[in-house]
């Protein structure tokens, strides 16, 4: 899950990035409302590029009630966790009736927002249970563990994050640049093939059908129900 962070305090932004990207979250973090706004409005083939915000409210430049409702009449769907100091009902009124989808107050606990972020990842991808089950492959996202036909399955954080987001939604086409979104911060460094390299890694993992290749397109786990998007130029 990409996540992006919008909070001005520098103790609370290292220690919450720090703590989410151990949970395999990626992370971009930024300090003040306009960044925020700019880099929320961001998206990528038609699509927002964060699957989360995390917004704190009193932030320079630009107010976060002032983001968060410039994105919402901008049609920005993006689920927003509101973190704040502010702990008066009218506060978390006014954040809710903005759009936010969830309400922390600080100091808070990294499980608990961890937690709260899994539910509203549940609730945009329209799923209740907390599993993501795709014919005999389970996988966690709290706890980041796998099975395959009951075993365990061992995955590193980034094969754990590729695998999830293909999983998600099986029949669409990812390319590789919003495969490559899913993986990685704007302060990581990207190889050329990283991606194809994971890929290739699940596949002997997991058996070779389970992540097509639609040539000059992107990758794609084909739906259960024979319906993939696209069976020709398909290669294992």
């Amino acid at each position: 899950m990409r996540v992006l962070l919008v909070e001005d305090d520098a103790m609370i932004g290292d220690s919450v990035k720090l703590a989410l990207r151990q949970e395999g979250f990626t992370v971009d973090w930024v300090r003040d409302g306009d960044a925020g706004l700019a880099a929320a409005s961001t998206a990528h083939d038609g699509q927002p590029c964060y699957d989360l915000i995390l917004l704190d409210l009193g932030l320079p430049r630009r107010p976060g009630l002032d983001v968060l409702r410039t994105l919402r009449a901008r049609g920005v769907p993006t689920p927003v966790l509101i973190l704040t100091a502010r702990d008066a009902v009218a506060d978390r009124v006014a954040g809710l009736n903005a759009g936010a989808d969830d309400y922390l107050v600080k100091p808070f606990d990294l499980q608990e927002l961890a937690a709260r972020m899994h539910a509203l990842a549940r609730r945009a991808a329209g799923r209740a249970e907390p599993l993501v089950t795709y014919g005999d492959i389970v996988l966690n996202p709290t706890t980041r563990e796998a099975t395959h036909r009951g075993e365990p399955v061992r995955l590193s954080a980034r094969e754990f994050a590729l695998l999830s987001a293909l999983m998600a939604r099986p029949g669409k086409v990812w390319s590789v640049a919003q495969l490559q979104e899913r993986l990685y911060g704007w302060d990581d460094e990207v190889g050329s093939n990283t991606v194809e390299v994971y890929i290739h890694a699940l596949r002997k993992k997991f058996g070779a059908a389970l992540i097509r290749n639609i040539r000059g397109v992107g990758y794609v786990v084909p739906r259960l129900d024979g319906d993939a998007a696209s069976s020709e130029g398909d290669t294992p």
